[in-house]
């Protein structure tokens, strides 16, 4: 199968449990066209693997699904404490079976059919919402970033970065001393169609390097030979 031509910034890692090819390729690939990540899956109990492998931002599902219904895999996902959005896409137009979505556990609720252009707008607004709940402000030495915003500043220097750049920036910050494979960080930050082979951690980390340490000696991302990367806990001595 072809996949959809993406762009390299990316603003949430979302998962699609859809068991329509058709349906999950389409919204995939207008997912993917925005700048997400997206993995799809045509199981309910197949979801609820993928959330406990992923770090998800998102979740698109469907009602009706074999293995598991919607409403099972949204009460099963809140139970074991996972706390990303929900979107539920469903053909049942009734409305206490929308009531029962959002009383499982769903953020959001939209009728199939739907209007993709609205399926977008509502993940942006889902994902504002994501970014928000990721607040506040994180600092490891002179560097600072700021979830909301996603701004990124260094000794009162404004850094501009992409989307995936952030992503990965933001990990680190998050686990300062924690050292991150490269199969780990693709595994968090891009979808699983990657192979862990790819080079693509080594350019981003490259990339990130060359605006965040801005030529110092002693860099904040430091590499750890045969184990993969880390932020350093404390400025070099």
């Amino acid at each position: 199968m072809s996949r959809p031509t993406r762009r390299l910034e990316v603003d949430l890692r979302i998962l699609i449990v859809e068991d329509e090819p058709a349906i999950a390729g389409a919204v995939k690939a207008a997912l993917t066209a925005d700048g997400h990540a997206a993995d799809t899956v045509g199981d309910g109990r197949d979801a609820l693997d993928w959330t406990d492998t992923y770090a998800y931002d998102l979740v698109i599902l469907d009602v009706i699904l074999p293995g598991l219904d919607g409403f099972g895999v949204c009460s099963a996902l809140r139970a074991k404490g996972f706390s990303a959005p929900i979107l539920m896409l469903t053909a049942l137009d009734d409305i206490e079976d929308r009531i029962k979505g959002l009383d499982h556990g769903a953020d959001d609720y939209l009728p199939k059919p739907f209007s993709m252009d609205e399926l977008r707008a509502r993940v942006r607004a889902l994902g504002r919402r994501r970014l928000e709940d990721r607040a506040p402000t994180l600092q490891v030495g002179d560097l600072e970033l700021d979830p909301a915003t996603r701004g990124v500043r260094r000794s009162g220097r404004d850094i501009r970065l992409t989307a995936r750049e952030f992503a990965l920036l933001e990990l680190l910050v998050r686990h300062p001393g924690q050292i991150f494979g490269q199969e780990r960080l693709i595994e968090t930050l891009w979808d699983a169609d990657f192979a862990a082979e790819s080079n693509i951690v080594e350019v981003y980390v490259r990339s990130l390097r060359r605006k965040v340490d801005d030529g110092r000696r002693d860099g904040i991302i430091e590499t750890v030979r045969g184990s993969g990367y880390r932020l350093r806990a404390s400025e070099p001595g």
